[in-house]
């Protein structure tokens, strides 16, 4: 662990350990390798919707969908010097510029067909490098 993860706020600790095991489960399973790259999320994205045209039920996928988002979380929190925020059991990514995204959740409509999580970062890695 590097010291910049050991000094990361409490609200980091369940993203990133969510994300981590999205990137070995991605490894060992499919073979997808994700370095935490806004390229990767591509891969991401297509596995959401892949997931999706499988008529795969939702709550089989829930846990997977939470680990894709804390990824998707964290190449913008690696790219943007943002921070994870907690309450109420979400967890947001606060961007330098002080806005909030829902990653997460953005998985989840992802897979209801409305939502990129490739998008989501270059809007807030773009947002970002504005302020």
């Amino acid at each position: 662990m590097t010291t910049q993860q050991g000094s990361r706020p409490q609200a980091a600790a369940k993203p990133v350990r969510w994300a981590a095991d999205a990137v070995a489960t991605m490894r060992e399973g499919a073979r997808l390798r994700l370095d935490y790259s806004a390229q990767s999320l591509w891969r991401v994205d297509r596995m959401i919707e892949e997931l999706c045209r499988e008529g795969t039920p939702y709550t089989a996928v829930e846990t997977v969908l939470r680990g894709f988002g804390a990824y998707a979380g964290e190449v913008v929190v690696r790219q943007t010097g943002a921070e994870w925020w907690a309450g109420g059991g979400d967890h947001w990514v606060r961007t330098p510029d002080g806005r909030l995204w829902d990653p997460i959740d953005e998985a989840r409509r992802c897979f209801a067909g409305d939502g990129s999580l490739r998008l989501l970062c270059r809007d807030a890695t773009r947002t970002a490098a504005r302020h």
